[in-house]
C-alpha cells in the first residue's frame, strides 16, 4: 500500500500547495482521503479520473472536500464510462455538498455515489477496508483506518485530543495525523498541534508518524522538532508529492 500527498495544507493552500488530500494506492486500486482545494489539479497528475476506485471525506470543511465540485464538473461533461464514483461520509454530509450545483442543470448524483457511514461502522472499496472512529471536531468527523492484505493506514482528520486516537491509531502500520497547530498556552480543543500528534502515536505504540495539514503560515520544522520531543519513532512531515510505502519514504516525486 502507497500513500502519495495531494496536498498537506489546512484552512487554504499555501502556496505552491494544496489543502488536505491524500492517495491511496494498492495493486491497481486507488483511494482519496479527502479532496481539498487544489487536490484535483495533483490527482490528475497521477492516475486517469476513471481509475479511482472512491474517495472518503472525513467531514464537511471545505478544506477536505472542495475539490469534489471539479471532479463532478469533469465527469459529468466528459461522461466518463465507469460510472458514479463512491464517497464515503459522515451522516449529513451530502445534504451539504449538494449545495455545490451547477447553473446549468447538471446533476451531482449522477456522477457521485453517496455513502453515509456511520462513527464506528465499517465498509469497503475495492482492496480497501474502511473502519471508523469518532473524532473530535467542530463538525462531525470520521477518522478511518485503511486496510488491504494485512497493511493498515490510520488517518485522523481533523481532530483535537480525544481518547478515540488511540484506538484510531493502536496496531497501525502508519499513522497519518493533523498537525494544525504549534504549541500555545491555551489551544482550541478542535485541532492537534504536533506535540500532541507525537504524544498520542506514543501512547498508541505505533512505530511511524506522518504530519501533515499544517497551518500555511507556519514554520514546519518547528512543528518537527516539537513532535519529535514527545514522539522517538518513525516521523515523517509530508510534502505535496511525497510518496510513503509503509515502511519507507521516497521524497520528491512530483505530480
Amino acid at each position: 500500500m502507497e500513500l502519495t500527498a495531494l496536498g498537506t495544507s489546512g484552512g487554504w493552500p499555501g502556496a505552491g500547495r494544496a489543502a488536505s488530500g491524500y492517495l491511496v494506492s494498492h495493486d491497481d486500486a486507488n483511494l482519496v482521503l479527502d479532496f481539498g482545494t487544489g487536490t484535483l489539479s495533483r490527482l490528475q497528475g497521477l492516475l486517469d479520473l476513471n481509475d479511482l476506485t472512491g474517495i472518503v471525506i472525513s467531514h464537511a470543511h471545505y478544506d477536505h472536500f472542495l475539490d469534489l465540485y471539479p471532479l463532478f464538473i469533469a465527469r459529468f461533461y466528459e461522461e466518463c464510462p465507469t460510472g458514479p464514483i463512491p464517497v464515503v461520509a459522515p451522516e449529513g454530509f451530502f445534504e451539504h455538498l449538494y449545495k455545490l450545483t451547477d447553473d446549468m442543470g447538471a446533476d451531482m448524483r449522477t456522477v457521485i455515489e453517496p455513502q453515509e457511514i456511520a462513527f464506528g461502522a465499517t465498509t469497503e472499496l475495492g482492496p480497501f477496508r474502511i473502519e471508523t472512529h469518532s473524532m473530535r471536531h467542530l463538525v462531525p468527523t470520521i477518522g478511518v483506518r485503511v486496510s488491504a492484505d494485512g497493511t493498515t493506514l490510520a488517518y485522523t482528520g481533523d481532530t483535537g485530543p480525544t481518547e478515540e486516537l488511540e484506538a484510531l491509531a493502536r496496531g497501525a502500520d502508519a499513522l497519518l495525523s493533523e498537525a494544525a497547530l504549534q504549541d500555545m498556552d491555551e489551544p482550541p480543543w478542535f485541532h492537534l498541534s504536533a506535540r500532541q500528534a507525537g504524544e498520542n502515536a506514543t501512547r498508541a505504540g505505533v512505530d511511524r508518524l506522518v504530519l501533515s495539514h499544517f497551518w500555511p503560515t507556519h514554520d514546519r520544522e518547528r512543528s518537527r522538532e516539537q513532535a519529535s520531543e514527545a514522539f522517538d519513532g518513525g516521523l515523517e512531515l509530508l510534502e505535496e508529492g511525497d510518496r510513503l510505502e509503509i515502511g519507507g519514504l521516497r521524497r520528491g516525486v512530483e505530480p
